[in-house]
């Protein structure tokens, strides 16, 4: 019996159970996947938005401020990438600049602040290579980047330090109320709990209608973006915006907390909550719209794309607290963006309502801090060698694209939740992200699972299920 059971290991559920450990209890993670941020959370902007996009009132905008605020001193705390770089929502020539001031005026009430309207002279001593067209923008100083591999894993993690179990490859099939307390079964197990939150993402609204007779229906909006090159870096210093529309913020420029640049995403419906592939049309219409902010962007320096999917709830706002007609289930329910600025405050408050439900006491050896995976690229060239002297692995480059060395790569299969796939190593380390894409390191890496985690190179996999690299041996 748990007292707590989180269905779901992507930012939310994984904040959720990090604030939930701040009290005493056996609270459990139920991940359908091999790892943490492996559904949406993996596939974003990784931008912390500032807070005037999302209507007065709603609980996009109280957690997206909120979420905002603290995420600079959680990203101290927990060490993961973040940088304040400020944004600005471009208005051209053939718009409506009172857009803009309505977005202003909406920022304002959802209490952002130093927001301001730009013209189009400030604007280029900003952005140099702002798009002819554009003729002035909203400026949120407030906004940031963030890398949302890095935050998903701290909060998992310090969440598994202080007690929390996590459970993998453990697709929820069922859940049930039964007298005080909830049966949640899997594909390979059963689990009780007292209270259960739901964080399922693009499948929030199978697990809700599990127990609730009030549905709601979630759909996957599939989003495409291309990366480019860190060659390309320095076409833009903020996240640069248009005008937003009601499927979303559209085609957006912006640097990255690792030095790449991305342009994206699209948006588009569709019926399957697995449909992840990128097309041509979606592609072609990133570069055609990126350019409509950013001139001359080396699109020759793509050196990847890819999709995610948002968790768009018909509601068109997030779904957060016990549901009205069963208690002890808690919805994180249609958190789409602003979901990953918003995932450090929805958490701290799911905890909160769980927590005063369960009448859960403080856990005084809570540890907030973490530590994450040591970069020798960041130390002196006097500490790199005397970290080398004492740890030859990390003198040993496995990922030449982004000088990635095997300490840091044993570090991220051996330590909590450590990983064991290649996407795995890829979202701790950033080896198999650069210009090659993996196309120098597998092996290498393939080699350190063998040894780090005990597993055969027929067993190892890029991203868990039948995802194989090897199905067997020639000689």
């Amino acid at each position: 019996m748990y007292d707590v059971v989180i269905i779901g290991a992507g930012a939310v559920g994984s904040a959720t159970a990090r604030e939930l450990s701040r009290h005493k209890g056996r609270f459990l993670v139920l991940e359908a996947d091999c790892d943490v941020c492996s559904g949406t959370t993996k596939a974003n902007s990784a931008i912390v938005h500032a807070g005037y996009d999302a209507v007065p009132g709603s609980l996009k905008a109280k957690y997206n401020v909120w979420g905002s605020r603290v995420m600079e001193a959680l990203s101290e705390e927990l060490d993961f990438p973040y940088k304040k770089t400020g944004s600005l929502v471009v208005c051209r020539k053939d718009q409506d600049r009172a857009e803009l001031e309505r977005l202003l005026e909406q920022g304002k009430k959802n209490g952002v602040e130093g927001l301001s309207i730009i013209e189009r002279d400030q604007i280029i001593e900003m952005e140099p290579q702002i798009a002819d067209e554009v003729t002035c923008a909203l400026y949120a100083p407030t906004a940031a980047i963030i890398c949302p591999f890095g935050m998903n894993i701290a909060f998992a993690e310090n969440a598994a330090d202080n007690g929390v179990e996590f459970a993998f490859n453990s697709k929820v099939t069922g859940v049930k109320k039964v007298d005080d307390h909830f049966s949640i079964k899997t594909e390979n197990s059963e689990y009780q709990a007292r209270a259960v939150v739901n964080a399922a993402g693009v499948y929030a609204d199978i697990i809700h209608n599990m127990v609730s007779e009030k549905k709601i229906h979630i759909t996957a909006r599939r989003g495409e973006y291309e990366l480019l090159d860190k060659s390309a870096a320095g076409i833009c210093s903020h996240t640069i915006f248009q005008l937003p529309s009601k499927l979303g913020k559209g085609i957006l420029v912006t640097p990255t907390v690792h030095g790449n640049v991305l342009i994206g995403p699209t948006a588009e419906d569709i019926l399957d909550k697995e449909d992840i592939e990128t097309t041509a049309d979606g592609l072609s219409r990133v570069e055609e719209m990126s350019a409509l902010s950013i001139k001359d962007i080396p699109y020759r320096s793509v050196i990847t794309s890819f999709a995610g999917l948002r968790a768009h709830e018909d509601g068109g706002d997030f779904i957060i607290g016990e549901a009205a007609d069963c208690s002890g289930f808690f919805d994180a329910a249609g958190i789409e963006s602003p979901g990953l600025s918003s995932a450090p405050a929805i958490g701290a408050d799911l905890a909160m309502m769980v927590a005063e439900s369960l009448s859960l006491k403080e856990n005084e050896r809570f540890n907030g801090t973490r530590i994450g995976i040591l970069d020798p690229k960041k130390l002196s060239a006097e500490d790199r060698n005397t970290l080398i002297k004492e740890h030859p692995e990390y003198g040993q480059i496995i990922c030449r694209c982004e000088s990635v060395t095997a300490g840091e790569i044993k570090d991220a299969i051996t330590r909590t939740l450590g990983a064991r796939t290649l996407d795995g190593i890829k979202r701790r380390t950033r080896a198999g992200m650069g210009r090659c894409q993996a196309g120098f390191c597998t092996p290498r890496q393939m080699e350190l699972l063998e040894k780090y985690a005990g597993l055969s190179s027929e067993q190892v996999t890029k991203s868990g299920g039948d995802s194989l690299l090897v199905y067997g041996r020639t000689k």
